[in-house]
């Protein structure tokens, strides 16, 4: 009986109380100036600055792909704390990498947050660092073209 009554006290109680809280935050990010609707977005997330931009095999990092026809806000949910940057890629056919002319110039879009500079190369991993705490966060990257 008393375990009975223990059981039924357990599922009448608040549904808040029943489930574990996520273990981070979430990081929001708009994207902005997305040229058409084409392929999909690639985003990336990490602490490890010798892996960014590309997040290739960083344990330390979030992916996320979306179509590029809903990819007004990209989410990543239960992001640890602590010091990332943001890299993404208008991946407009869908081929898994970045095209570019000549094997130098992008032929897709791309964006960094901070809205980090680019100078014929990606951007350090501190000129796009953000810092994450706790509590859910927003960041706009406005996507770029070079052609």
């Amino acid at each position: 009986m008393l375990f009975v009554a223990a059981a039924a006290t357990a599922l009448s109680a608040p549904a808040g109380e029943l489930y574990a809280r996520p273990a981070g935050a979430q990081v929001s990010i708009e994207i902005t100036n997305l040229r058409n609707h084409d392929g999909v977005i690639r985003a990336c997330m990490t602490r490890d600055a010798d892996r960014f931009p590309r997040c290739q095999d960083s344990s330390q990092g979030y992916r996320v792909v979306v179509p590029a026809g809903t990819a007004s806000v990209v989410r990543f949910n239960n992001v640890s704390p602590g010091t990332y940057a943001i890299a993404l890629l208008h991946d407009e056919n869908d081929n898994g990498k970045a095209d570019r002319v000549l094997g130098m110039m992008p032929r897709e879009g791309f964006g960094f947050s901070n809205d980090a500079p680019v100078n014929m190369g990606p951007p350090a991993f501190t000129d796009a660092a953000i810092r994450v705490g706790a509590a859910p966060m927003r960041q706009s990257i406005r996507m770029r073209y070079m052609l």
